[in-house]
């Protein structure tokens, strides 16, 4: 398979935040920063740059490149976290050097905070599925970390949210195909959307009828 055939895993964040987001950061190559995603970045820059933490029967490593040929998704996870369940036990992980047998999930950070949509959710879950895929494993749960709570978010990475997960791929990959950029809906979250300036969705959002009201009769309010 062509590594061009593969989209990104944070594409998915991006996409059920706003379809309209993902379009213009992933298809039109376009991209502006605010406060929140350089804070994001910086926040980001330890964990991209690759790190290994152990301790007795634990371990940490950053910077994992990841893929799935069955969703077509390649990324780099923040962290793999590996816990040691028996020592005694056939290796599970000999391709990380590792005796015995481990439990494995991956921890996604995040600047912000809790989101009430599983958008993050949705992400974590297909880091989870890639890494099953490449490791011969199953992972159960999975951790989201939000930076400005302070706040550790364990992720059941149950059935429905799997099917969630592949749908949402499904969608993403349909929509980068197409090549078209979706027209913008505004609501609050676009406030602190570091594209705004980019969208305009308040602009471009305005109907047809609504755009020749405000043309033709300035005077009166739109219906």
């Amino acid at each position: 398979m062509d590594d061009d055939d593969f989209l990104t895993i944070s594409g998915l964040q991006h996409l059920l935040f706003c379809p309209r987001q993902y379009a213009l950061i992933y298809i039109e190559k376009q991209w502006q920063e605010n406060v929140l995603t350089a804070r994001g970045r910086i926040e980001h820059e330890r964990v991209d740059l690759g790190y290994k933490q152990c301790r007795k029967g634990n371990k940490q490593i950053s910077g994992l490149l990841i893929r799935s040929d069955r969703l077509r998704l390649q990324g780099k996870l923040d962290v793999l976290e590996l816990d040691l369940v028996d020592a005694a036990a056939p290796d599970n992980l000999k391709q990380f050097g590792l005796k015995g047998q481990w439990r494995i999930y991956p921890v996604e950070f995040k600047h912000g905070e809790p989101k009430n949509n599983n958008c993050d959710r949705v992400q974590l879950c297909a880091q989870a599925i890639c890494l099953e895929e490449m490791l011969s494993v199953t992972i159960e749960r999975a951790f989201l970390f939000y930076q400005r709570v302070k706040r550790r978010d364990e992720v059941h990475l149950d059935s429905a949210l799997r099917a969630e997960t592949i749908h949402a791929t499904e969608i993403l990959h349909e929509l980068h195909n197409s090549g078209k950029t979706p027209p913008p809906v505004y609501s609050a979250k676009c406030r602190s959307c570091s594209m705004i300036d980019i969208c305009l969705p308040k602009r471009l959002s305005i109907t047809s009828s609504h755009y020749r009201q405000m043309l033709f009769n300035p005077q009166e309010p739109a219906a």
